[in-house]
C-alpha cells in the first residue's frame, strides 16, 4: 500500500449512512466498502470492532441492554442475512447488499494475506481454531494465534490471562467467533484493552475455515434460507432460535414501518 494510501486510511473515516432495524443501527455499505473500511481501522492503529447483526440479533436486543451498548459503541455494523437486506427495503432505506461474517472472513483473509496483516482465532470448538489456523498458513495467512476458549456473558478471572496472550501476539486483526450474543460482550468490553487489535464478531466462520461445519449452499443463501439449512442441520440446538425466536423479527419490522422514515436513516 502506498504512503499516499496508508495515510488516507489513517485519518477518521467519514460518516457513513445508517440504516435503523428494530434498535440496531446497521452501516449502508457495499462488499468493497466494508473491505476498505476494515482496512482503515487497522491502518489507523487505534482499534475497533466489527458486528454484523442478523435477525437474532436484531430480535434479542429488543431485551439485552448490554448487547444494545455493545452495538452503540462498535466501530462499523454490517448486515447479516438476506432478511434483513429485504427489511431494508420494505423499509425503503435499502442497504446495499449482504456481509454475512461467513462470507466476510475468507474475503477478508485475502486482504490480509496480500497486505500481510496479523490474524488471531479465537473461537471454536476444541482443536477447531488450530485446524483453521493450520489450513489458513498454507494459503500465506500470517496467523499469529489460534484457540478456542471457554468465555461467558461477563468477565471472568480467566479472560485475563486470554486478553494477554492475544496482546503477546500483537495481531492486527482478531476474528472472534463465540456465537451471539457472547462475542459481541466479549469484543466491547475486549476492543480497548487489545487495541490497536480490529476485533471482528464471525460467527460459526472458524468452523467454516476449519472445514468441520459445512456452509449452506450459495443458492440457500441467497434466498435467504440459510438459516433453514442450519435447523435442518442442527435441530436440538437450533430449532428454538429460529422457530420460537426469530418469527419476531417480522413484528419489528411491522413497528419500524409505522415510525416516520426519517427515525430510521441517518444520511451520513
Amino acid at each position: 500500500m502506498s504512503e499516499a494510501a496508508l495515510g488516507a486510511a489513517g485519518r477518521a473515516a467519514p460518516p457513513r449512512p445508517q440504516v435503523r432495524i428494530g434498535e440496531l443501527w446497521i452501516d449502508a455499505l457495499t462488499f468493497e466498502q466494508a473491505l476498505d473500511a476494515i482496512e482503515a481501522l487497522v491502518r489507523a492503529g487505534r482499534g475497533g470492532a466489527v458486528f454484523t447483526p442478523n435477525v437474532d440479533h436484531i430480535v434479542n436486543a429488543r431485551h439485552d441492554r448490554a448487547l444494545r451498548e455493545a452495538y452503540s459503541r462498535t466501530s462499523l455494523s454490517l448486515a447479516d442475512g438476506q432478511p434483513v437486506i429485504w427489511a431494508s427495503r420494505l423499509l425503503q432505506t435499502p442497504l446495499p447488499e449482504k456481509i454475512s461474517g461467513s462470507d466476510l472472513g475468507p474475503r477478508l483473509l485475502e486482504r490480509a494475506r496480500a497486505r500481510r496483516l496479523r490474524v488471531y482465532l479465537l473461537g471454536g470448538g476444541d482443536g477447531v481454531a488450530a485446524l483453521a489456523a493450520a489450513r489458513l498458513e498454507k494459503q500465506g495467512i500470517l496467523v499469529v494465534g489460534a484457540e478456542g476458549p471457554r468465555v461467558g456473558l461477563e468477565a471472568n478471572a480467566g479472560e485475563a490471562q486470554i486478553l494477554e496472550r492475544v496482546r503477546a501476539a500483537k495481531p492486527d486483526l482478531v476474528f472472534v467467533g463465540l456465537g451471539s450474543p457472547k462475542q459481541e460482550r466479549f469484543i466491547d468490553r475486549s476492543a480497548p484493552a487489545l487495541a490497536p487489535a480490529v476485533l471482528l464478531g464471525v460467527g460459526a466462520t472458524i468452523d467454516f475455515l476449519a472445514g468441520t461445519v459445512p456452509r449452506a449452499p450459495a443458492w440457500m443463501s441467497r434466498s435467504g434460507l440459510e438459516w433453514l439449512y442450519r435447523l435442518m442441520r442442527e435441530p436440538r440446538r437450533l430449532w428454538r432460535r429460529y422457530l420460537l425466536n426469530d418469527p419476531a423479527f417480522a413484528f419489528i419490522v411491522w413497528q419500524m414501518l409505522r415510525t416516520p422514515r426519517t427515525a430510521r436513516l441517518k444520511p451520513g
